[in-house]
């Protein structure tokens, strides 16, 4: 028989019989040593223990009554599971100032280098299953680790109660399905934003630990990832999310489909009414002298804008200013 009552202290023969005085509620030694098959001093062991302990009582010499399980057995095993919260917060503690120092002296403990597809699966799932607090993320068209729908751990860490923000590309929300999912995701509370390009594949769990894709080529080659701990990089890390976060256009969801929800423009009037001349396709030359520039400024300018909207031309700036709705009627 397994003894599960050995976590608050009962050995087997305790245990049998505790559970024989529930079953019955009251009984002599003579009824509990027919029916459980202990031996007489064994039994009468297992009776004083079980008193001393709480768990039964002695209602006339030599007849016993069972104690209430949640009064004998609560009080011992809040206690133990407090004890095992403090061993547990004693242990990251311990991990943390571990990891720490030899981080200082092997750059290994730093920085690991995940070699292929299954490696980078396998440390998606265990980021998020693991995760305490929060998960970031930026997920780019054509995913190399596993899909959407893969992802299994996501709905499993947002029910436990770890917040996600994510950011997706905008090539991705248009592959076949993707909407569906990312939709189910918002359902289930993760916060989400879509954004025209993002640098670089990255997840990153309590701020601690991040996963960042290498290389990532199509084709039948194995892509490659960076397991990052802590540190310097890390910083980076959370700066580089944070500022795309707060580029990124925030997604809701809308009679069950995704929509993309409206954003401020982020360009000042002076901005606005060069991008107004530019789209009118008005010369950079002739633009100089009406904003009293010189047209390397205005270049400059212009580039600027293009990296404001995330995009590598000036057709596809004009195509995202009107999108976005950044050319109001009288700018």
């Amino acid at each position: 028989m397994v003894n599960m009552l050995d976590p608050v202290g009962l050995n087997s023969v305790e245990e049998l019989a505790y559970r024989l005085l529930i079953a019955a509620v009251e009984a002599d030694r003579t009824e509990l040593r027919e029916h459980s098959g202990i031996g007489d001093e064994r039994l009468a062991e297992a009776l004083r223990s079980m008193e001393a302990k709480g768990l039964v009582r002695e209602v006339t010499p030599g007849r016993y009554a069972a104690v209430a399980p949640d009064i004998a057995l609560g009080a011992p095993l809040l206690r133990r599971q407090q004890a095992l919260d403090w061993a547990r917060r004693s242990l990251e503690e311990l991990t943390e100032e571990y990891r720490a120092n030899a981080r200082r002296r092997d750059a290994s403990q730093l920085v690991e280098v995940l070699p292929n597809r299954a490696a980078m699966r396998e440390r998606l799932l265990h980021l998020q299953d693991n995760a305490r607090e929060e998960v970031l993320g930026f997920c780019l068209a054509a995913p190399v680790a596993m899909t959407a729908d893969e992802n299994d751990a996501e709905p499993a860490a947002l029910a436990r109660g770890v917040a996600y923000r994510v950011i997706y590309e905008r090539a991705l929300l248009e592959e076949a399905g993707m909407q569906a999912d990312v939709a189910q995701a918002i359902k289930l509370g993760e916060r989400a934003r879509a954004i025209p390009r993002l640098p670089v594949r990255l997840t990153i769990a309590d701020r601690e630990i991040a996963l960042l894709t290498l290389v990532a080529h199509p084709g039948i080659s194995e892509p490659t990832a960076a397991l990052i701990r802590g540190g310097t990089l890390m910083e980076a890390m959370l700066a580089l999310f944070e500022s795309q976060w707060e580029r990124a256009i925030p997604l809701s969801v809308m009679d069950g489909g995704l929509s993309l929800e409206t954003a401020p423009c982020p360009l000042d009037p002076d901005d606005l009414y060069l991008l107004s001349l530019l789209v009118a396709g008005v010369p950079d030359k002739s633009i100089a002298t009406q904003l009293g520039l010189s047209q390397r400024t205005v270049q400059r300018r212009v580039a600027g804008l293009m990296e404001a909207a995330g995009v590598q031309t000036r057709m596809q700036l004009a195509w995202h200013a009107a999108r976005e709705g950044w050319l109001r009627p009288g700018v």
